[in-house]
């Protein structure tokens, strides 16, 4: 059986936040980092639908994984609650959203999303994530020139 969480975000200068549903019912709210043309370690992933897969890490224990996203490698589902600072490219489930990018109690987020991702696994399910803009319009737009997309001062991008 194939299952379909939906991820529908708002772009921002500062991050992405969006939200996680599934069969119309609201999971977690998420946030990332802003578009910056996919490029690795500063922006997050391209629209789309993707499979998840249970992955390993050393620094994140055993993880909800995004494999699949091309030009990008390590994309995982994670506790963060600050995107600019903590994420490199990844998704972070937040239980309330406090700006762009920015939320608030990310470990019981990501407990309540693997718990329901981890159950459709266990029935013998393929879980998929359709990441979509929450107005239904595809947000493509060029950011190459942004400062956004330019490594933040203090942060860490070799993680």
């Amino acid at each position: 059986m194939k299952n379909t969480l939906v991820l529908q975000r708002i772009y921002g200068a500062q991050g992405t936040s969006g939200s996680i549903t599934f069969r119309g019912e609201h999971i977690c709210h998420t946030i990332e980092l802003p578009w910056c043309n996919n490029i690795p370690r500063l922006s997050c992933i391209p629209e789309g639908r993707y499979k998840l897969e249970k992955r390993k890490y050393t620094k994140h224990g055993e993880q909800i994984g995004i494999p699949a996203v091309l030009g990008r490698e390590a994309i995982l589902i994670h506790a963060a609650n600050h995107a600019m600072k903590q994420l490199r490219g990844c998704i972070a489930p937040v239980t309330a959203l406090t700006g762009e990018g920015q939320g608030t109690e990310s470990g019981k987020a990501l407990e309540k999303l693997k718990a329901l991702v981890y159950s459709l696994w266990d029935m013998g399910g393929e879980v998929y994530l359709l990441i979509k803009p929450s107005n239904g319009v595809v947000n493509r737009r060029d950011t190459s020139d942004r400062n956004i997309c330019l490594p933040q001062a203090g942060a860490n991008h070799n993680t």
